[in-house]
């Protein structure tokens, strides 16, 4: 399998190196994920974009979405990333390990949303419909369904990144379940 340097600020395009410096201000440093994006002249500005955009869901539902998914997809770097932002939103190690699994028995709206991110991922975007049921019962409406699967898909492409490149991990390394969801 062809191997995957992470690029440098040198070796990318010019609008690149811009988003390199404003990740740097930002963040601190350019995560080895978002780098590799880089190899396309637009795709990490227009990645950055999808993740940025204006959604109805909070950030603590979204790092739900982030981590299950990642999960689903056994997808270590972003395992780990989004247990670091996962603690900066608030949740907890036990939290986390929870979530990753496919469940939030601390939160009923939360527990709901990772069955169902967990059953539509699993099942390739054909929920079972008992867990949609009980996503909407849980409060969420038809706006934030579009929302979630929109993080899904952001998550999905951010999964096959790093399941082609195998970029370093860049972030403490996430530990792994006792068991595997999918």
């Amino acid at each position: 399998m062809a191997t995957f340097e992470v690029p440098t600020r040198n070796q990318v395009s010019e609008n690149n190196q811009q988003i390199f410096d404003q990740l740097e201000k930002g963040v601190g440093f350019v995560p080895n994920l978002y780098a590799a994006y880089a190899y396309n002249d637009t795709a990490l500005g227009d990645y950055l974009a999808l993740q940025n955009r204006k959604s109805t869901l909070k950030a603590k539902e979204r790092e739900v979405i982030n981590l299950v998914v990642s999960q689903v997809n056994d997808c270590r770097y972003c395992q780990s990333a989004h247990t670091a932002l996962g603690k900066m939103n608030g949740f907890t190690d036990e939290q986390i390990l929870e979530i990753r699994g496919g469940s939030a028995s601390f939160d009923p709206k939360l527990d709901a949303l990772a069955r169902f991110v967990q059953n539509i991922t699993v099942n390739r975007s054909k929920p079972d419909p008992e867990v949609v049921d009980a996503f909407f019962a849980a409060g969420y409406d038809r706006a934030n369904l579009v929302d979630v699967i929109i993080v899904i898909g952001d998550k999905i492409i951010s999964n096959f990144i790093h399941g082609t490149t195998n970029v370093p991990i860049d972030f403490p390394l996430a530990p792994e379940l006792e068991t595997q969801t999918a």
